[in-house]
């Protein structure tokens, strides 16, 4: 995913390859175990062009030739992607526990390995184990070319780690202290042992507005949209191309 990414950002400089590459690519696609769906198919459902596709294709499929990913793989993607586990953190914002991470942001050096676990749970959209090229396309669109509302409903469905349709306050705790346990000793001062706790019932509290001990979607986008700290940090990923 880091030669991934890395072959996007240089895209604007790149020059249009010759037709026989476009064979090429075309050739290569039907050789791995799992053949994405057709350009044209994904450029509809995504912010990205049929000329980005196919260089994020390349991209993907150097870094996985079957065509899918499991998690142990992603893992060490997302390391290569990160560098030491790096993630980032948004500055001046509280709220960086329900942002996923960006390469458009800043970052401290940390174990991403746990947080991995989470981003992968997030990115196997149909929960089937393993992330397919569409899989990955769909949510790098979300995340750096969606709307406000698209990547609020991403980072909801990061925090709802069961898929059930709501954020309760133990998987709330998961995530949170995956980050704090990345970040808490690289920050200063030193975050206390009890930090994401405490942060957790702030959270928890704000954002469950009917008390019933569950978050909804709704009530989710309703208290994020309420924060101007948690908006700065997503207008961070409109300015990434």
């Amino acid at each position: 995913m880091g030669a991934v990414m890395g072959t996007f950002s240089s895209l604007q400089t790149k020059q249009r390859r010759p037709s026989k590459d476009k064979i090429e690519d075309e050739l290569e696609m039907t050789m791995v175990c799992h053949r994405p769906e057709g350009l044209e198919q994904l450029e509809a459902q995504t912010n990205f062009t049929k000329r980005e596709l196919q260089v994020l294709y390349r991209g993907f499929k150097n870094e996985c030739p079957s065509g899918v990913v499991n998690e142990d793989t992603f893992k060490q993607i997302y390391a290569q992607f990160f560098p030491h586990g790096a993630l980032p953190c948004l500055e001046g914002s509280p709220c960086v526990e329900f942002l996923p991470p960006s390469p458009a942001l800043l970052f401290c050096l940390v174990d991403a390995s746990t947080y991995a676990h989470y981003l992968f749970n997030a990115f196997d959209a149909t929960q089937t184990g393993s992330v397919k090229f569409e899989d990955f396309v769909t949510a790098l669109s979300i995340l750096l070319r969606g709307t406000v509302h698209e990547k609020l409903r991403w980072t909801f469905n990061l925090y709802d780690i069961n898929k059930d349709g709501y954020i309760n306050k133990e998987e709330m705790m998961d995530i949170v202290k995956a980050i704090y346990d990345m970040m808490g000793k690289y920050t200063y001062p030193v975050l206390k042992e009890d930090t994401p706790r405490q942060h957790v019932d702030v959270f928890f509290q704000k954002m469950d507005k009917n008390k019933d001990g569950i978050v909804t979607l709704d009530e989710f986008l309703e208290s994020c949209q309420e924060d101007d700290n948690i908006m700065r940090s997503l207008q961070l990923f409109q300015n990434v191309m």
